[in-house]
């Protein structure tokens, strides 16, 4: 029997308590006596959060590991506070199988530092023509839940009913890289005057928010879910408003860049921060804040993008697309939606574990910090800032917006099924 006493922690930042944990399980919240063979660990001044849960993670495993691997990609993933990651289809070959899937879990299980759920493609190679075998892959040891294309748009219409048709029965959902490609011919940057002061192309918001439109009209007669990656559009959020009071099952989820950033970052043509979808204007931004304070939008997810440094330090139009994101997504939340008053951190875990991983049916993480519940634990120190430099990220990927920068907030410690895998900053 192993017992971890977490003491004096902030339970969701309110008021302090012990956290006994034994084997695993929460055994007792409240004033505990350490038993001798207890390892306690100081928590003073630090907010307990449920581990958190990533809705949209690429670990390039297989495939691309000159970017990421599953074992790096939980070290950061560990680092920024989550027990939990949904790793993306675009590998190479594409997780379009059972074979390939069941690989990527048993990398998580190797990697032993979170969780790591696979998500199945919608379309065989992410080529859009015609379905994997989601069934299979939904039947298999790894229990897919979640199929996306992301990366790539699944355009055809037909094809994405039929997609929603197929998960239905089994409680599936489709998450949809919502880009319309007949509009984004060329585009390189957020389509407004600054696109055309750089010389870039522009990438206008209607070629989100018209698949967004027609994907919530296909998920309404088919009844089943869907889910709509990378939100970056204020037309986008009103379509999402319009859908939700119709009732109609589409959930949504928004990045820590798109809460901050903006289109000025692309002045400097530095390609740390080309990203798809493309940072917007501050009137986006607004609406995306407010969008997840009052639920339209439902999660922060980081999509934690690595590439090599070579495919980023490269001129702006020919640079890769993507940020990595997994270290820094609580700190970002922290500095856009806590200190601005928009979330408490209740909401917080609302918006980076519980409801991530009820969109995505992972039982066991996400839930309440109480008595009989799986020890995934984040502690964090709202009150002291974390410099981000490439010494500071735990993936193999270094393509962070933040380099140079720091942020409010930091995870102390990380405490996966009752292990401490973060250790004062340090990964196990």
């Amino acid at each position: 029997m192993t017992t971890l006493v977490v003491r004096g922690a902030r339970i969701l930042g309110g008021d302090a308590a012990d956290l006994t944990i034994v084997d695993g399980t929460i055994t007792a919240i409240g004033t505990a006596s350490a038993a001798a063979d207890a390892t306690v660990l100081d928590a003073d001044g630090l907010v307990a959060l449920p581990g958190l849960v990533d809705l949209h993670t690429h670990l390039r495993e297989p495939g691309f590991e000159q970017a990421e691997t599953v074992a790096t990609g939980v070290r950061a993933a560990a680092a920024g506070g989550y027990a939990a990651v949904f790793a993306m289809a675009n590998t190479k070959p594409a997780a379009d199988t059972v074979a390939v899937v069941e690989q990527v879990a048993e990398l998580g299980r190797r990697a032993g530092l979170a969780h790591v759920q696979p998500i199945g493609a919608v379309t065989v190679g992410l080529e859009g023509k015609r379905l994997a075998d989601l069934g299979m892959m939904a039947r298999s040891a790894a229990q897919v839940r979640v199929f996306s294309d992301d990366g790539h748009c699944v355009h055809d219409a037909q094809l994405m009913r039929r997609a929603l048709e197929y998960v239905a029965p089994f409680d599936g959902v489709i998450a949809q890289h919502a880009q319309e490609p007949s509009l984004t011919v060329g585009a390189q940057m957020h389509e407004s005057p600054l696109a055309g002061e750089l010389g870039l192309g522009g990438w206008p918001s209607v070629a989100e928010s018209a698949i967004v439109a027609r994907d919530v009209l296909l998920a309404e007669a088919t009844g089943a879910r869907l889910h709509v990656c990378h939100v970056s559009t204020a037309e986008t959020v009103d379509v999402l408003r319009w859908a939700k009071a119709r009732g109609i099952r589409v959930t949504a989820e928004v990045t820590p860049h798109h809460l901050i950033l903006t289109e000025e970052e692309v002045r400097g043509y530095d390609a740390r921060f080309k990203v798809n979808p493309p940072l917007r204007a501050a009137t986006d931004v607004d609406a995306l804040r407010a969008a997840l304070a009052d639920g339209t939008i439902d999660v922060v997810a980081t999509d934690h993008a690595p590439h090599p440094i070579e495919t980023k330090q490269a001129a702006w139009a020919d640079a890769a697309m993507g940020m990595v994101g997994l270290e820094t997504a609580l700190a970002v939340v922290q500095e856009s939606m806590v200190e601005t008053g928009l979330l408490d951190w209740a909401g917080v875990a609302r918006v980076m574990a519980s409801t991530p991983a009820q969109i995505g049916r992972l039982d066991g993480f996400g839930g309440a910090l109480e008595v009989g519940a799986p020890a995934h634990v984040a502690l964090v120190d709202p009150a002291g800032r974390a410099p981000i430099g490439t010494e500071h990220l735990h993936g193999r990927s270094t393509n962070s917006p933040f380099l140079g920068h720091s942020l409010p907030g930091r995870v102390v410690h990380t405490i996966y099924r009752g292990r401490q895998t973060v250790l004062d900053g340090v990964v196990a």
